[in-house]
């Protein structure tokens, strides 16, 4: 859900210009991400690093004067992307590192929350046990759909190959959302 909706409408040309403005927000701490820059730099898609409380992705809208806009306005605190690069990497954040992990999500509070998992049959190989780690699928499964419903979070499974075109366009669309 939405919060915080501005008042004023914005023509189509208005809102297309606010849209196309838009800089991701990659943490800090995200690491092997170079697939993704990549994306965004062969789309011109404009980012910039900055330490997040939660998540690895948010985005920003600059200051526009012209349309109103004083001052940046950070999305962050509305809504994050928590990237895990693998099967493996989440269990271990489900297993060794749950406590942490489960401290981020409590951290991000009302944000909306996306867990992107880059493995576009994920479910399935979680099923099958195709993840090399001993965490039961059966567990696996029954903890990620805890999680899902405890902590309110969207699971999505990806092909890495498409997780900067996912970012883009979750940020994009839910800005549009947004501003109308």
């Amino acid at each position: 859900m939405i919060t915080n909706k501005i008042a004023y409408r914005y023509t189509k040309t208005e809102l297309d210009q606010l849209l196309d403005s838009i800089v991701i927000l990659i943490d800090t701490r995200e690491k092997k991400n170079n697939h993704i820059i990549n994306y965004f730099d062969q789309h011109e898609i404009k980012y910039k690093s900055k330490k997040l409380d939660y998540g690895d992705y948010s985005f920003m809208l600059p200051s526009n004067e012209e349309l109103g806009i004083a001052r940046d306005i950070y999305f962050n605190d509305q809504i994050v992307i928590e990237r895990k690069a693998s099967l493996e990497e989440l269990s271990g954040n489900m297993t060794q590192d749950r406590a942490r992990f489960e401290n981020e999500l409590l951290r991000a509070n009302q944000a909306k929350f996306i867990l992107l998992i880059e493995d576009e049959e994920g479910y399935k190989n979680i099923l099958n046990h195709n993840y090399n780690t001993k965490y039961n699928p059966k567990a696996y499964l029954a903890g990620l759909m805890t999680f899902q419903h405890r902590y309110n979070i969207t699971i999505q499974f990806l092909d890495p190959a498409t997780t900067g075109n996912f970012i883009r366009y979750e940020f994009y669309y839910y800005l549009r959302e947004y501003l109308k």
